[in-house]
């Protein structure tokens, strides 16, 4: 991905910031400075950009079980905070998190923001530093600034090293070419984030759709196929066994889609809304549900082929929420009895189930009033 030239600029060297990416903290402080730079900041502090980092990997770490790395401290300050604070929501709102870290006075944590700071401000950098070699970056943080504050066209340059504290002040010139590129700069980061992640977290499907806080889905034609399902012969939902209203159906991912990032139909069943919401994001326990599951799907299946209104439907459902023409013929096609049908369902769920347990997703799940 090429940026944007300018003459008076080395965008040469700007791109290959994330040349040596070994962990991800370059990517998350850049960012941070981007962000703020384009709302019209340019001096920043240490701790105002790594509470932004902190933000924008929580997402990631606590709703999307992604590996920032191994033995990652964005990652384990993620979890600690998760830890000493467990009203901090999953999906929550990147205000409130920068509102905890800003009023929180917890040493661990802070030791942790500290750490953070040890290397990414100065070697971010590196490719503007030739004349800075080995060694020569292994000095106290103040002579490391001092020294990289004779370095010239620089992005930014550091001002009262002092920890958390300490300062980095955004070249006048950067600042402009940061403001007039900025979405451009944050999808050449993306794209480097998106490579970076997909490396450590191998088996995660949607890694594109887990660098943000979760949005809404759209589910609304599977809802209506449900509902014309129910019209039709009653819907027993497989959690609480009761049966369905169509004034109270809530679309569920079996998996969770925190894990897969997707809404295939064959991962979706109707249950209530509070069932949903007790459910939020945890595995199911497979003995218990998975045979309900696939009991559901096989009435709806039936249905497919019996009734033309729920057959119509299901085909207004199929080229939005069945993107495999492979799984469309092994799961749907007409002439399946139970015992077929279940085991071809086994054989499309099962492995999404298990790879999501081995990321860390809470399984054994089961509703309770």
């Amino acid at each position: 991905m090429k940026l944007p030239y300018a003459s008076d600029l080395n965008t040469g060297y700007l791109a290959r910031l994330f040349d040596n990416t070994s962990e991800c903290y370059k990517l998350f402080w850049f960012k941070a400075i981007v962000t703020a730079v384009g709302n019209g900041k340019q001096i920043l502090t240490y701790e105002e950009l790594i509470d932004k980092m902190i933000a924008d990997a929580w997402y990631m770490v606590t709703e999307y079980h992604l590996s920032l790395g191994p033995k990652d401290t964005l990652q384990a300050v993620i979890e600690l905070m998760n830890t000493k604070n467990p009203t901090l929501k999953s999906s929550e709102k990147e205000s409130a998190i920068i509102d905890y870290l800003v009023n929180s006075n917890d040493k661990d944590i802070t030791s942790k923001k500290r750490t953070l700071t040890y290397n990414v401000p100065y070697r971010l950098q590196s490719p503007f530093l030739s004349d800075i070699k080995g060694k020569a970056w292994d000095v106290p943080a103040a002579d490391l600034a001092s020294k990289i504050n004779k370095g010239e066209r620089l992005i930014y340059y550091f001002e009262a090293i002092n920890g958390l504290s300490s300062r980095i002040i955004v070249n006048e010139d950067w600042a402009e070419y940061i403001k007039k590129n900025r979405e451009i700069l944050l999808g050449w980061i993306e794209y480097h984030m998106i490579h970076y992640l997909q490396k450590r977290n191998p088996s995660v499907p949607g890694i594109a759709d887990k660098l943000y806080p979760p949005q809404e889905r759209k589910l609304e034609k599977v809802k209506k196929y449900w509902k014309i399902v129910l019209s039709v012969a009653p819907v027993r939902e497989i959690y609480n066994d009761q049966i369905l209203a169509d004034n109270d159906i809530s679309i569920d991912h079996f998996v969770p889609w925190s894990y897969v990032a997707h809404d295939e139909f064959w991962n979706l069943s109707p249950t209530t809304k509070r069932i949903n919401s007790s459910k939020s994001n945890y595995l199911p326990n497979w003995d218990v549900y998975f045979p309900k599951l696939a009991n559901l799907e096989y009435q709806s299946y039936k249905l497919i082929w019996q009734s033309e209104t729920v057959h119509k439907e299901f085909e207004k459902c199929a080229k939005e929420h069945i993107n495999n023409e492979d799984i469309h013929q092994r799961i749907y096609g007409e002439g399946l009895g139970f015992e077929d049908f279940c085991a071809r369902l086994k054989t499309v769920i099962r492995p999404v189930y298990d790879a999501a347990h081995e990321c860390g997703f809470d399984w054994n799940w089961e509703y309770k009033e």
